[in-house]
């Protein structure tokens, strides 16, 4: 048997979904962005990993030609590298006050989690700041806590629980294959 390797860290993360509904306020746009921002986070930790640059994208639909198009991003340095979602939720949060126009039907927005790198493996400034410990230990108990008891057990205050603006689900196909409860029956009369 052949050795596998073990796949290389990921250069980038992307966290995107559409919207179940057009948004025109910045309200249900920050908790989409803070709610995808979780789940990038999610992932960068989990190949431990940090990040020193966050993109933030928002955009309307494109395919409808009654409607007013508008997409735009930007991308925020960060103060350090980090896994802190608390921190990269605020930069992420803070960027739509500069790109959200108002007057549009948002359909998407996009968190992208940039210039990834291993802790000690970047070189830094001698005198500038670096992520906390307490930091480290509480992505570390978040983490834990949401593996064991699922995903969004514990969460960011800003990040609901059922929102609104949700991807609609359902046209989505039954999963026969992976959920015993969708499992076809066989009646023979």
């Amino acid at each position: 048997l052949e050795l596998d390797e073990p796949d290389p860290p990921k250069q980038e993360i992307c966290c995107s979904r559409m919207f179940g509904t057009r948004l025109t306020e910045l309200s249900p746009i920050k908790e989409a962005v803070a709610t995808y921002m979780m789940r990038a986070s999610e992932k960068l930790r989990a190949q431990g990993s940090l990040c020193k640059k966050v993109r933030v994208c928002i955009r309307t639909g494109m395919f409808n030609p009654e409607e007013a198009k508008y997409a735009n991003g930007v991308v925020v340095d960060m103060p350090y590298p980090t896994d802190d979602v608390r921190l990269l939720t605020q930069a992420a949060v803070g960027a739509l006050d500069r790109i959200f126009r108002p007057g549009f039907k948002y359909s998407k927005a996009e968190v992208m989690l940039l210039n990834l790198c291993q802790p000690g493996e970047y070189t830094d400034d001698l005198f500038a700041i670096s992520q906390p410990a307490e930091a480290t230990r509480v992505m570390t108990v978040m983490d834990q806590i949401n593996e064991r008891w699922g995903r969004g057990t514990l969460r960011s205050a800003c990040v609901p629980a059922d929102p609104d603006w949700g991807m609609r689900r359902d046209m989505m196909s039954q999963s026969y294959t992976t959920k015993l409860d969708q499992l076809w029956s066989v009646v023979c009369r």
